[in-house]
This record gives structure tokens, sequence and C-alpha cells, in this order.
């Protein structure tokens, strides 16, 4: 037996420090495989169903094989979960003292040389503004590591926090001695002498598309690199191969021109002029983009008249603004800074006006009071390979949703990945027994005018067999708030929306209230983990086809056309079917929970690939029955007594 597998098996040493710790066979085999990965410094992708315990599985022979690791998870939460809780009872248990690190990206850390900057630019005098700067002063007396998920005064998403967190080209120009004090330079350098460094998937490519250009790297090198939500990881590398211009980003560049000529050059009134008109000119490139909620290709837009001329005005405009910078730039730290953040979104901007970038897709989006243009790669396959070819590591991918009918063909060819060993692991929870899976019939056609009130007729006395206690998942915000309205009257469960509340408070509300009902979309379809008797039922609205009219997909579709490919089952279907198993993922969570799956898109039975949909999906009992969901709970109510 391997070390990893006796240290997980029963009466090994994480079944005697954690306490309700079960030897599963699927994690024994996950593990093995994490283990020869590591020692054959190879390339795995595992998908390890609910329930198998993949953390732990890719943990113990990490940290066993006494080589250096970089583990990167989805989200910050889960990266804060990982570091603060798994990663010390693993080490616990298994007797061992490694040097750890846990690692952001930069905007996660407090800059204090830009809060007290923001607190003296009279550019931020807003009181609420300058009330959260207080706040965050009064932490920043305490804080020894300058993360900002440790403030608990000021929201993550609060404002102020995008004029005091670390900042490239404020902090590029630092010397020696600031960057003693620098909490990024302190987390980097404590990474860079850490055996095992916990990072997340923004910021490992961020690092790898900084190796890409050649300029320096943000990580340190591994033996052994992770990526646990690595469904994730196509999409993820995409925004980073890319480029991204907001009407955010603008608008705060100009803000800060202001402060930093207010500070360093208060006789320089041309430059404030500059920048004025520039916020001018940002306003009248968004109004000249059209409606809100656009979300096209670039080029449908770029040759029309009023566009054309709204683009040459803002980039014309924002060389005069660099120019004066530059003439200024020497006189502070402020000017210096702002002044390199121009040219680079200059250079940016200037892609766009040109409309046309080898193996890019141009689009953009529209909000209410802004925009957004992209710039992504058709294809991240190729950068990754390279990115693998650069570091010489086992690379070791898991998720719990990788595998299209029991393949990984779709998730290895985006990634490049063709050499890979693969192992599949089902969910060691009994889902024939504790899962019902129902599909209605005579529903009308998804882009039906009445589908989601069809999709409330039937929701409602599944409703009130599982009492509540629901998640109903859509596709789009139109269709969950068109279903709340339809909902509100017909049942007398807590009803819960998102968008109403944080998502954290949401779930808090939905936990205590033991018979709510949630409505969701796409953030709610993956990393949320409702255990035990608050979830017993989720309803899906459709299969999670990407929208036909996205310009990232139509050019994904036009290239897989353009070598005659068929881009229904090569990329759409799969994308669709990796989103269903998330979604569906959020009923069972444990041993002992049970709940029913309710499956509203008629094109399961419809369609040929509905079967291919079904067998992705765990082996649960399937029905067309509605009375067989009132005696699958009435059973589970005697079992219960």
């Amino acid at each position: 037996m391997s070390d990893s597998c006796e240290a997980l098996g029963d009466g090994g040493a994480i079944a005697e420090q954690i306490p309700g710790f079960k030897s599963r066979p699927q994690q024994l085999e996950l593990a093995r495989a994490v283990e020869s990965a590591i020692a054959d410094q190879s390339v795995l992708i595992g998908e390890a169903g609910t329930g198998v315990g993949k953390t732990f599985a890719y943990l113990v022979p990490a940290l066993l094989s006494g080589r250096k690791t970089i583990v990167s998870t989805g989200t910050r939460h889960l990266q804060d979960q990982l570091y603060h809780t798994d990663l010390p009872r693993v080490i616990k248990a298994l007797k061992l003292s490694p040097k750890r690190a846990l690692l952001k990206g930069r905007a996660n850390y407090l800059c204090e040389e830009r809060l007290q900057v923001a607190m003296r630019n009279p550019a931020l005098a807003d009181p609420s503004l300058q009330a959260d700067f207080q706040k965050i002063a009064q932490w920043a007396s305490l804080t020894r590591s300058g993360d900002i998920s440790e403030c608990t005064l000021v929201p993550e998403d609060a404002m102020a926090w995008a004029h005091c967190v670390s900042e490239e080209h404020h902090c590029a120009g630092h010397d020696a001695d600031a960057l003693e004090t620098c909490y990024v330079a302190k987390a980097r350098r404590k990474a860079q002498g850490a055996d095992i460094v916990v990072v997340n998937h923004h910021l490992l490519c961020a690092d790898l598309a900084l190796k890409e250009t050649g300029f320096g790297e943000l990580l340190p090198e591994a033996d052994t690199l992770i990526v646990d939500e690595a469904h994730q990881l196509p999409e993820v590398a995409s925004v980073f191969f890319g480029d991204r211009i907001s009407s955010r980003q603008l608008l705060e560049l100009s803000r800060d021109v202001v402060g930093a000529q207010i500070t360093e050059a208060p006789e320089e009134l041309e430059l404030r002029s500059l920048a004025n008109v520039f916020d001018t000119k940002i306003k009248q490139f968004r109004l000249a983009l059209g409606d809100e909620g656009r979300r096209e290709a670039w080029a449908k837009v770029l040759e029309t008249e009023e566009v054309s001329a709204a683009m040459v005005a803002l980039s014309d405009h924002l060389v005069d603004v660099i120019e004066r910078l530059q003439l200024n730039a020497a006189r502070g730290k402020q000017l210096e800074s702002v002044w390199q953040r121009a040219v680079a979104t200059q250079e940016v901007l200037k892609r766009f006006a040109d409309g046309e970038i080898d193996k890019r897709i141009l689009w953009f989006e529209t909000y209410k009071f802004g925009f957004a243009l992209n710039s992504t790669p058709l294809d991240v396959s190729w950068p990754l390979q390279r990115a693998k070819a650069n570091m010489s590591c086992a690379w070791v991918l898991v998720s719990a949703t990788m595998a299209v009918n029991k393949s990984f063909e779709h998730f290895s060819r985006q990634l490049g990945f063709a050499d890979a060993k693969t192992v599949l692991l089902d969910s060691p929870f009994d889902y024939k027994r504790n899962a019902l899976m129902f599909a209605p019939s005579d529903m009308p056609e998804p882009n039906a005018p009445s589908y989601t009130r069809a999709v409330i007729d039937v929701a409602v006395p599944c409703l009130e067999a599982s009492e509540g206690r629901c998640f109903l998942l859509f596709t789009s915000h139109r269709a969950m708030r068109e279903a709340y309205e339809l909902l509100k009257d017909r049942v007398d469960y807590p009803l819960y929306m998102q968008g109403d509340q944080s998502k954290h408070e949401l779930l808090e509300s939905f936990k205590n209230s033991g018979n709510g009902v949630l409505l969701g979309t796409s953030s709610f379809w993956e990393g949320v983990d409702v255990r035990g008797e608050a979830l017993q039922l989720v309803i899906i609205d459709k299969l999670p086809f990407a929208s036909p009219g996205d310009p990232v997909l139509e050019a994904r579709i036009s290239a897989i056309k353009e070598r005659d490919g068929n881009p229904f089952f090569e990329f759409q279907l799969p994308q669709a079917i990796v989103a269903l198993k998330q979604g569906v993922g959020r009923l069972i969570r444990d041993y002992d929970d049970q709940g029913v799956l309710v499956m509203c898109d008629p094109r399961l039975t419809t369609r040929s690939y509905g079967r291919q949909v079904v067998e992705s999906l765990p082996p649960m009992l399937r029905t067309r029955d509605p009375s067989v969901i009132q005696r699958f709970f009435n059973r589970k109510k005697v079992c219960a007594s």
C-alpha cells in the first residue's frame, strides 16, 4: 500500500486525527493517481464526484512527497478555506511541519501609501468614501498580512478599496526600503520560501500570462502544480491571455490624474482640464455604443460612423493627457504612476481602434452607465501548452465536473493536454437510493414565450411535496425575475432571489428559514454547499447552453466550422453538460442527503443528444410521473420517523 493510501485508509493518520472521517475507495484511487503523477512529473486529469474527498486526496500525497507544491483553487473563498482549514488539518494529522504560504493577486492587499494618498485626495472627498478610508486605516494599524479579506469593517466590494489596494504602476517605482513593508512583497517573499503555496486561478493565470511575455513571474518555481476546480481553468485563462478595458478603469484613471495634479502639480491647471474633458469623452463613447445590455462583436460597431468618431476622439484625447503627464511625471510618484497607467491604457485602446488582432475575439459589453471592451483568445490551448512545456513539474487537474459522457476529450482539447493520464471516479453517495430525477411531460419548447410560466406550473406542486427547501436554478436573469413574479403569490414559503442580498447573506437566510425557496442564476450553479434538510429539491429550468448570440461563442463556432468540425457536439453540448453537472451537484452534498432533481427542459427526451446529457449525470432513479415525487418525500418522512 502506498504511503498516501495508508494515511487515508481505515485507522490511518487522517482517521485518527479527524472525527467522522471515512475511508473511501474512490479517494484512495485518486490519491494513488496523484502520487504517481508527482513521482513521474506527468499530467493527470481527474474527475472526482461529490463526496470523494478530492482535497485530501491531493494534499496528502503532495505533502508526503516533500516537494515544493502550488495548489490553485477556483475562488478566493475556496483558497481561504483550503489554507486556513483543510491544509492545517492534514498537516497536523500527518505530523509534518512544512512551510506554507497563502498568495493572492495584488489587488487583494492593502497599500498603506495609496491609502494615505486617497485620504488626502480632494477628488475623493465624498463623506461615505472618507468614512470607509477611516475604517480601513483603523484595520491597517492592526493587520499583519494586509489581506483585505480580513477587514470586516468594510465590504470587499466597497468602492474605497479600489483607491487603497496595491496597484502595479504605483508600486513599480518603490525602492528597497519601501518594499520591506509592502504587503505584496512580504507575501511573495514568504511564498518563495514555502514548501506549499495556495493561490487561486486568477493569480495562476496572471503568472502564466506574465511568463508568456517574458517579463517576469508572480509565483515561485514548483515541482508540483495542483489545479482544483480545474473545469474553470479554460475560461479564466481566456481572460488573462486577453485584454479588457472598461469605462470604470478609464474614469478611475481620470480621477487619479486630477488627484495627482492637485497634490503634486497644483499650478498645472491644463492637466486637470484635460482630465475633465477625458471624462466627457468616456461618457460620449458610452452613448455611442447604444443601449445597455449589449454583448456583441466589436466589428459590428467599429465601422459605424458614431462609434468610430467617438473612439478616435477618446484615443486622441488620451494622447493629449499622456503628453501633459509626461511633462510632469518627474515631479512626484503619483504623477509618474498615472502617466505609466495612461500609456498602458492607450496601448490596449489602440488595439481596439485598429480593429483586428490575430487569433483574438474582439467584443464589447454595455451596462447602464458603463462599457467594457474585451479581447479574448480564440484558443487558450497554445499558451497553456507553452506554459506546461516551460514548467518542469507535475500538473494535477481535478474537479467534480470535467468529463462528458465519461470522456475527458473536451476538457483536454481545450487545454491542449492530449497526453494526460486520466482517472474518473464516481461519487460514493448512493444516488440510486437517495435521489430522484423528474422530467415533466408536455413542456413547451424552451424558446416559447410561455416557457417560464410552464416551469412554475411544474414547480408549485413539487414545492408543496418538498415543503419548500428548494433551489430554482435559471439560465438567465430575465427568466429568474419572471419566475419570481409568477411564484410569489402561489406559495407561502420564504422566497429569496439572487441580487436582493449578497450571496453569503442569501445562503444564510435560506438555511436559517428551514423551508425557503431560493431563485438563482449562474453563480448559484456551483460553489454552493447546503447540506441536510434545508435543501431537498433542485429545479433547473433549461439546459445551460451558452447564448448563440454570444460573440465569443460565435467566433469559436466559426473556427470549428472552418476546419469542418461539428461545433455543437465538439463545444456547445460539452460546455452545457459540464455546467449542468455543477447545478445538479447542489442536490446531494452528504451521505445522508436525499432529494429530487426536476429537469424541466423537454430536449432531454425530444432530442437525440438528451441521452448523452442524462448519461453524464449521477445514476439517479428517473420518472415522468409527478405522483412519484410525493411518494419519495412520504417515504423519507416514514424513514425519519
